[in-house]
């Protein structure tokens, strides 16, 4: 697997590896049970580089390819997966900002963004609209140069932190994406808690009642605001949490086999039970072809290739699935302790759970999927 990196790469995901087991992992279990990620945190994250890894170095950012910051996705997916989520919400609306706002956007948000001035989150799940991004029902309307918002986005991750919102509501000409800043009267988050999985996150309802957001904050025209801005995110977003999943998979891998060499039942190490080890086979060559699968993904999205988009829904499905068969079997593997919060794949286990659904459901990817095989596959006559 890493002579499938180039030099840079490989040296950039040891630097990743050895701050995530430095600065997460050790503390994944606690800011789980506590549903909080510490600020301290998040401003080391932002001293390090990492959370504008792949934002234009012209804007401050560190410019490093797909390839990269799946590497990233990766390791913090390994220690933990709320703290991936952060990751991963704050470059999709990075790269919304670069792709679709205008210079004065640009300007102004990426080198904040860049250096964690503000940690930034995708506002645009509703209580009836999640996997459907087009079926948002927050209300954008016109009022001179400004449009007005009232609505309600729920799960947005790291909202109950966030100071810029990319926002996705409806006006007038169809979805239509603006950022809008923390502060703005009228906005008001409330923290949900209590989740199954990244209960670490901060996912939070996000309210907006009439809140007065200037025309200068519009990403692209409206109407675009699926289609174009939130389409470019998600697609980003599936590609890491593709990424962090496989990171679970290691996780989960690490965990069982430590633990498989350690606990003795009926007068021997459980590894040696042919069952624990079909267990730990699986876990292995999931992990494997997960991490491969994303690698393919992070390659074409570098070579801007026209696959890069199917990659990444592949990569994301597949890693998702194994990883939730994988958390499955190191809870059985682990036997009662499995089910305790003293070991740390019963948090494995509810991450798993939610990686299913975010970025588009399994369900979702599936009916994706076959479209893309019968477009690839389907004799010329069939199509």
């Amino acid at each position: 697997m890493t002579a499938a990196l180039t030099a840079e790469q490989e040296q950039a995901r040891t630097e990743f590896r050895a701050f995530a087991d430095r600065h997460i992992a050790p503390h994944a279990d606690a800011w789980h049970r506590d549903q909080r990620t510490p600020p301290q945190t998040v401003r080391l994250l932002a001293d390090a580089g990492l959370l504008g890894l792949p934002v234009p170095r012209e804007y401050g950012g560190g410019g490093r390819d797909a390839v990269t910051l799946g590497l990233l996705a990766g390791e913090l997916g390994r220690a933990c997966s709320s703290v991936r989520s952060l990751l991963t919400v704050h470059t999709m609306t990075a790269h919304a900002i670069a792709r679709w706002g205008s210079a004065h956007l640009k300007r102004t948000w990426l080198p904040r963004l860049a250096r964690g001035e503000r940690v930034a989150a995708l506002a645009v799940s509703e209580p009836n609209a999640g996997s459907d991004a087009a079926a948002v029902s927050t209300r954008l309307v016109r009022d001179g140069d400004d449009w007005i918002a009232h609505g309600h986005k729920k799960w947005i991750t790291y909202g109950e932190i966030a100071g810029l919102f990319l926002l996705v509501g409806r006006a007038e000409e169809g979805p239509t994406a603006l950022l809008v800043e923390r502060d703005t009267p009228g906005l008001r988050t409330e923290l949900i808690e209590d989740m199954i999985g990244i209960r670490a996150s901060m996912t939070a309802n996000v309210y907006l009642d009439g809140c007065r957001i200037p025309g200068a904050n519009l990403l692209a025209r409206p109407g675009l605001g699926v289609s174009h801005v939130a389409g470019a995110a998600l697609d980003l977003g599936r590609y890491t949490v593709g990424w962090g999943c496989a990171g679970i998979l290691d996780a989960c891998l690490d965990a069982s086999v430590d633990y498989a060499g350690r606990r003795e039942q009926f007068g021997s190490l459980i590894k040696e039970h042919q069952l624990v080890r079909r267990m730990i086979s699986d876990m292995y060559t999931s992990a494997r072809a997960a991490r491969l699968l994303c690698l393919e993904a992070g390659r074409l999205r570098d070579e801007r290739h026209p696959g890069a988009l199917a990659a990444a829904s592949t990569a994301k499905y597949f890693a998702a699935a194994a990883a939730g068969r994988a958390a499955a079997d190191a809870v059985q593997l682990h036997g009662a302790n499995g089910c305790s919060s003293d070991y740390p794949v019963q948090r494995l286990l509810g991450d798993s759970r939610v990686m299913e659904v975010i970025e588009g459901s399994a369900q979702l990817h599936q009916v994706g999927l076959a479209e893309y095989a019968f477009q690839e596959r389907a004799p010329r006559s069939a199509r």
